[in-house]
């Protein structure tokens, strides 16, 4: 079994672990089934301690092995082991990585949770001295002593809003490599990324970082209705990712929740044995039923934010862009409706009026075109996303707006030309 140079340092890193935590993060990577190879690349170990491993758990029922699938799944047994052997992480010093319309008030939130070393770092002194004024954000000099990272940096071109970029996002976590000391520490992405981010993010960190992406649903117009603390989507890279960052937004892990069955009343101490664990189980359990109810008293501190957890990350990453998308397509419509009035002389207004009387139906109000920067951004990132399927109904609706900003400057500039000397300095009417 060919192992790269990389994976066989990240499991040199890794060596400190307990075997009880090497057992928990291999059972851990088998819930739901996997093959031997998979389980090898989740659990930083080589493919030898593996195998050893994997005896050991086989003979004592926490884990087994399909024949007809060639796939290693967690027992209920297993499940429970992971519980008892899950560590609270401790979230004590965070840093928000940008501080400007979404990272400033990210940052306040955090500070406001309980959590009392946070700290900001943002390009502009202007906007780390906001942070500090305003909110209590420390400044950070370096990254090297975090437990948290929540990046929250703009993902467009400097000089062009309406484009997708994201080298500056990787350059902040290059550096994140280079000084984080913090195995472990989680990394999470508020950030609106391209598919696949994710992964770079991850090979850049050479996996000895938790990463996470939660994509933020803040909206400045209304954030009391719309802010930090709304539902929103997480995924992790690996399951391990997952659960840090469901612990560090909401509070609850996600491992063996639904996995779980009836038993007999028995808590399994924290940090057991395999041998003390088996014993115990076997114990207060009959044959047929082999599940503990485990139960977990820890206090912890987290951002108790409702969260929906996803399978695979590519899930959360392309959430985002397609909220985006979806709204820039209600817009366009409106935009399309508003011109097909024009040319067939109907009263748009009116005809909206009379559409939004159905229950099912919302046709918003055209203005100046689809602006921000987020929905154009957004909706060319979730085109970009495939290369071998282009939405033909986005590139449409990016044609609808085109058309309808040419029919809005048309009307500017001929309601500009019959206007006397004397008001041409006043403001044109807004004919939308």
């Amino acid at each position: 079994m060919f192992i790269s140079y990389s994976c066989y340092n990240v499991m040199m890193r890794m060596d400190s672990r307990t075997a009880d935590e090497t057992i928990a993060s291999i059972l851990h990577a088998a819930i739901g089934g996997v093959t031997k190879t998979t389980i090898m690349y989740k659990s930083f170990i080589t493919y030898d301690q593996l195998n050893e491993y994997l005896s050991l758990l086989l003979e004592k029922g926490l884990i087994a092995y399909q024949e007809g699938e060639k796939l290693y799944r967690t027992t209920d047994k297993g499940i429970n082991f992971v519980q008892a052997n899950k560590k609270t992480s401790e979230f004590n010093k965070i840093l928000v990585v940008g501080l400007g319309q979404l990272g400033l008030p990210v940052a306040k939130y955090v500070k406001e949770k309980g959590f009392d070393d946070v700290y900001g770092y943002d390009i502009s002194p202007k906007a780390i001295d906001r942070a500090e004024k305003t909110a209590g954000i420390k400044k950070a000099t370096d990254f090297s002593d975090f437990d948290v990272y929540i990046i929250c940096v703009s993902t467009h071109k400097p000089e062009d809003m309406f484009s997708p970029y994201i080298e500056g996002l990787l350059s902040v976590v290059d550096r994140i490599s280079k000084e984080a000391k913090n195995n472990g520490a989680l990394v999470s992405i508020e950030s609106t990324i391209p598919r696949g981010t994710s992964n770079k993010v991850l090979e850049i960190l050479g996996h000895r970082l938790h990463v996470a992406h939660a994509p933020h649903r803040w909206y400045a117009l209304e954030e009391k209705e719309h802010g930090v603390n709304q539902l929103r989507v997480v995924g992790g890279v690996h399951d391990c990712c997952l659960e840090a960052a469901m612990q560090f937004y909401n509070g609850e892990g996600v491992v063996g929740n639904s996995s779980s069955s009836s038993s007999s009343s028995s808590n399994v101490a924290a940090n057991c044995s395999v041998d003390e664990y088996v014993k115990d189980n076997n114990n207060h359990n009959n044959n047929n039923n082999a599940s503990a109810n485990i139960t977990t008293t820890t206090a912890r501190k987290s951002l108790g934010i409702p969260m929906h957890p996803i399978s695979k990350i590519e899930i959360a990453e392309v959430t985002k862009i397609i909220e985006n998308a979806h709204r820039y397509l209600q817009i366009a419509l409106a935009e399309d409706l508003y011109l097909y009035c024009q040319a067939n002389n109907i009263n748009f207004s009116e005809l909206r009026d009379a559409l939004n009387t159905k229950w099912n139906v919302n046709i918003l109000e055209p203005r100046e075109g689809i602006g921000g920067h987020c929905l154009p951004k957004d909706t060319k990132m979730f085109l970009q996303s495939s290369k071998t399927i282009k939405s033909k109904i986005l590139s449409a609706a990016i044609e609808v707006d085109q058309d309808y900003r040419r029919y809005r400057q048309a009307r500017v500039i001929s309601s500009k030309s019959i206007l006397s000397p004397s008001l041409s300095s006043s403001s044109p009417s807004n004919s939308a």
